[in-house]
């Protein structure tokens, strides 16, 4: 049973369990004030569009230079993929990989797996709803790794400035890519993992 059919509302401040008032338009938190509702208002809606926003800045993510290193005062724009391909042919494959899954593997994985927990959701497929849940938590546990590369960028423009010797500079890429871990982050905030237990349709389908 859900706490939703037993009457129950849980405050998403303080998680105090209220109990559902059926008169009143609006409902406050007997403990902090805080307004609760029994599902986020429009929460669908915002992950949604949160989610297209960040597809589409996706696209040039990846094919804008994230930066460039210039060195004697010559240096050629980087993407995330050239850098990771510079970084194999350097032969540091263990950065080459970590660049390549915190940068690319990550927020591809965070993308289609809001996706798939929107259409299972808004189409009723019957899916196991504990799989989908071990997927949110493990998009919301991944979600803070794909911020390495924007830190990584940070520090380097920051310390390496030396002229005409050695200079790194962030492209327009790393402020799409910035923006597509921003979005998917908060993307995965206004979903509502509760909406996958609504649709569950028999007490089989929790197992």
């Amino acid at each position: 049973m859900r706490a939703i059919d037993a009457g129950i509302l849980i405050c998403p401040e303080c998680h105090q369990l209220n109990r559902q008032e059926p008169d009143y338009a609006k409902q406050f938190c007997t403990r902090c004030g805080g307004l609760v509702h029994a599902r986020r208002p429009n929460s669908l809606v915002r992950t949604g569009a949160l989610l297209v926003t960040a597809a589409i800045l996706y696209i040039p993510a990846n094919l804008l230079p994230i930066m460039t290193v210039s060195s004697l005062g010559k240096g050629e724009p980087d993407t995330i993929m050239s850098g990771v391909i510079t970084l194999v042919q350097l032969g540091m494959w263990p950065i080459a990989a970590v660049v390549f899954v915190a940068s690319i593997l990550v927020p591809t994985f965070k993308l289609v797996g809001i996706t798939l927990l929107l259409y299972s959701v808004q189409r009723h497929l019957p899916m196991s709803p504990r799989q989908r849940i071990l997927m949110f938590r493990f998009i919301e546990w991944i979600g803070r790794w794909s911020m390495l590369d924007v830190f990584v960028i940070a520090i380097l423009v920051a310390l390496v400035n030396f002229g005409n010797l050695a200079s790194i500079e962030p492209g327009h890429g790393a402020a799409a890519f910035a923006s597509v871990v921003v979005l998917t982050m908060l993307a995965a905030l206004t979903f509502d993992p509760r909406l996958i237990w609504d649709n569950t349709e028999s007490d089989d389908d929790y197992e």
